[in-house]
């Protein structure tokens, strides 16, 4: 018995130590730098405190300023100028005193005397167009910037205030100290600006036909900084690219506009049977009640109608607000509008759609249907959509999102047709956009600082979003397509990117102004690692409850990227910090393959290739009881050693291990595998990922394995597999369904498969 065991305990010591070699950890130089690809984030990361636990949950002390705003707003169709007056109430919940108050003029941003066009580079082109001549060299800069008439307290007294480009100090009187209030007021205007040029966030759009304007008005108020315990104000200047930072509070807007306009924003109507009409107000009833298709408030033919009236009468609508982190709202007399009913965990939301009758037929017939899809597929991955409604509306060239309104593009053409590309566009980016109520409007991070947090996570979830509106409304998909045409999400999507030149790639944790490629960067590639989190490397189930509780965790807070890779973590035990320091703070690339694949058969008697391994050890066959060697095929003792009949015919002691210490019917159950297989991997590539292998039998069968990620931990180049198989294997074939962003697939092959791979295309296309 003792003796048997002995000979069982040596096949595995020698089968192991034969087929391992590969993977023993090289010795460290002296003064060698710890580049462990597992090494642990702490270095990275700051130390947890009582704001901010190690866990990622918000701390005991964790805290969060408020700006409560009451606005009056007129808008001026005729000068397409914007005036407003504003009372600020300030609430200090910070342990810290405050001696000035930091407020956000993004407008700014087109004054007259910007900065921003000059952090740009530019060059003189050969070869212009006339208006690309005239807008570089000869037109004025627009004047768009925040004319400031008054800041005073609520006595009326002036306060004393500096303004630095975006950004305006307000002295206060007296220390703010902590649970403290200060209310102060602001009065303004500015000339709104023509949004389509330039693809600005905001402003109008002229209707040359008609002589109308459709309105979209956003950051058109002096808006608070957010004061927290990261890094005090956030009082970073806006450039133009990087978006917001916003403490919540509570909205009070009083909007006067020409009174023929259809208008809608942030926060409740709390004057509708005051705007509304008669009809209006019925057709609203009714679409409260229709879950399955949009209702129209306004028609096509009673916009077409307001058009050319031109009122000099006006209207105020009233909107309130609670608990959002910014305002917006759009107006035209131009605007069509519809809603319908979408059922949110135990409450209903209004989908709601503003567009003028250029956007139809499609807007119509999508756009709405879009927007309740969406709040049920964010719903799904995050929480319930708080808020009560969700707006979407058209504006050229727009793609841009506010607490419960956003602007998005899709123009068919005049004739109203349109392409697969307008259609799947316009789905998309309302997708989109309503999705950013999730982020950042209600996970609240930091988008002037941390871009990723807000578009990468929104768009990895608008990918979901996707795939669900593609199951729900199979109608919407064009003759031939059977999936959604997702741009974002899918691993393959980005292997462009990722595997082009390093000088023009930035990691994920930049600052988003100071990126390359700032779509790749900021949304496809955080979406595709997102993906891959969920799919290859987590699982659905546990990233899913992972990212439902960073979403439940942060709803209506501040949240920083440690506080989301620290929740990941936390909520799935899953150690990540390898995957994001390849994926987030590198520029690395995923490059797996196969080496070599060697072929090997039992045999009784040691080979030459056992007795130069035994003879490196100072030992040889001599020295140790009879066991069992593995020949690879095509060696000089494989004809020899290779004889006919079953694994246990070829191996007396492990056939006399089987027979001594095995029933016979438990040897029956025993595999007996005949195939032997040692299989080299590689990894040129930098970024460290699992092994997703698919083995392909000789009868056609096939078998997946996934090798988890830290397979890599004790050598970063390559690593080797022992396989023993009761089928022959003829194909080994690394990532076949495209899931890992390989830069490479020539290399994933054995045998190895000659053909062109989309990298080496890729590559062809840009030098040729």
């Amino acid at each position: 018995m003792i003796k048997s065991t002995y000979y069982f305990l040596s096949v595995l010591f020698i089968s192991t130590t034969l087929f391992s070699q590969n993977q023993e950890q090289q010795p460290r130089k002296p003064g060698h730098t710890n580049t462990n690809k597992f090494k642990q984030l702490y270095d990275e990361f700051s130390t947890p405190n009582m704001y901010r636990a190690a866990s990622g949950a918000p701390g005991s002390a964790y805290y969060q300023q408020q700006a409560d705003y009451k606005m009056d707003i007129v808008l001026d169709d005729k000068n397409t100028k914007l005036s407003g007056f504003e009372t600020i109430t300030y609430t200090n919940n910070s342990p810290d005193g405050l001696d000035y108050l930091w407020v956000q003029l993004d407008q700014n941003k087109r004054a007259k005397d910007s900065k921003s066009p000059l952090i740009e580079t530019s060059k003189v082109s050969p070869v212009l167009r006339p208006e690309q001549f005239f807008k570089g060299y000869m037109n004025n800069p627009f004047d768009g910037g925040f004319n400031i008439q008054e800041v005073k307290d609520v006595n009326g007294n002036p306060l004393q205030y500096m303004i630095n480009s975006t950004m305006m100090r307000v002295e206060l009187p007296k220390t703010l100290k902590p649970k403290e209030k200060f209310s102060f007021s602001i009065k303004w205007w500015y000339k709104i600006n023509d949004h389509v040029p330039d693809r600005d966030r905001s402003g109008y759009e002229f209707f040359e036909k008609d002589g109308n304007r459709a309105y979209v008005i956003a950051q058109f108020f002096p808006r608070m900084a957010v004061y927290n315990d990261v890094e005090g104000w956030q009082n970073s200047q806006f450039w133009g690219r990087d978006e917001f930072a916003l403490p919540f509070g509570n909205y009070d807007v009083n909007i006067t506009v020409p009174a023929d306009h259809i208008l809608d924003g942030t926060g409740k109507l709390t004057n509708r049977k005051d705007v509304f009409t008669k009809t209006m107000m019925e057709r609203f009833e009714k679409a409260k009640k229709s879950y399955d298709k949009p209702i129209l408030i306004v028609t096509q033919a009673e916009a077409e109608a307001a058009e050319k009236s031109f009122s000099d009468k006006t209207k105020t609508w009233k909107l309130h607000a609670d608990n959002v982190r910014d305002f917006a709202f759009a107006t035209s007399r131009k605007f069509i509008w519809d809603m319908m009913a979408v059922k949110i965990g135990n409450k209903d939301v209004m989908a709601v759609s503003l567009y003028p009758k250029e956007g139809n037929p499609l807007w119509e017939e999508w756009s709405t249907i879009t927007v309740a899809s969406t709040l049920k597929s964010y719903s799904r991955m995050t929480f319930d959509y708080p808020y009560h409604k969700a707006i979407s509306v058209h504006a050229k060239n727009q793609g841009m999102e506010y607490p419960m309104i956003c602007w998005n593009y899709g123009r068919p053409q005049e004739d109203g047709s349109y392409s697969d590309r307008v259609k799947y566009g316009m789905m998309s980016v309302i997708i989109h956009e309503v999705g950013h109520n999730f982020f950042p409007m209600i996970v609240n991070s930091d988008e002037r600082q941390w871009t990723w947090m807000d578009e990468g996570l929104n768009s990895f979830l608008q990918y979901v979003a996707e795939t669900d509106f593609a199951e729900w409304y199979p109608s919407a998909l064009s003759p031939g397509d059977d999936t959604y045409p997702s741009r974002r999400g899918p691993a393959k999507n980005i292997v462009q990117y990722m595997g082009g030149d390093q000088d023009f790639i930035s990691p994920i944790m930049s600052k988003g102004l100071n990126v390359h490629q700032f779509g790749d960067n900021a949304y496809g590639k955080p979406a595709t690692a997102l993906n891959i989190l969920r799919e290859t490397v987590m699982g659905r189930e546990l990233f899913d409850y992972a990212f439902k509780e960073y979403a439940h965790r942060w709803m209506f807070k501040h949240p920083t990227p440690e506080d989301f890779f620290r929740t990941m973590e936390d909520a799935s035990a899953f150690d990540l910090d390898w995957f994001w320091r390849g994926w987030f703070y590198t520029t690395d690339w995923v490059d797996i393959g196969i080496k070599e694949v060697k072929k090997y058969y039992v045999s009784s008697e040691p080979n030459q290739y056992t007795k130069d391994y035994l003879a490196k050890q100072g030992r040889s066959a001599k020295d140790l009881v009879p066991l069992v060697y593995m020949v690879e095929e095509g060696s000089e003792d494989y004809k020899e050693s290779l004889k006919k009949g079953t694994l246990l015919d070829n191996s007396k002691p492990l056939k006399e291990y089987l027979m001594d210490n095995f029933s016979e019917e438990q040897r029956k159950s025993i595999k007996e595998p005949k195939y032997f297989y040692n299989v080299t991997y590689e990894k040129p590539g930098g970024l460290v990922m699992p092994i997703i292998v698919e083995y392909t039998y000789a009868d056609g069968s096939t078998k997946r394995e996934i090798y988890p990620a830290e397979i890599w931990r004790l050598n970063d180049n390559e690593i080797s597999k022992a396989i023993a198989s009761d089928k022959e294997i003829v194909r080994i074939a690394v990532d076949p369904d495209l899931e890992t962003a390989d830069v490479d697939t020539s290399n994933n092959s054995w045998p190895k498969e000659v053909k062109q791979n989309e990298f080496d295309k890729f590559k062809k296309k840009v030098k040729g």
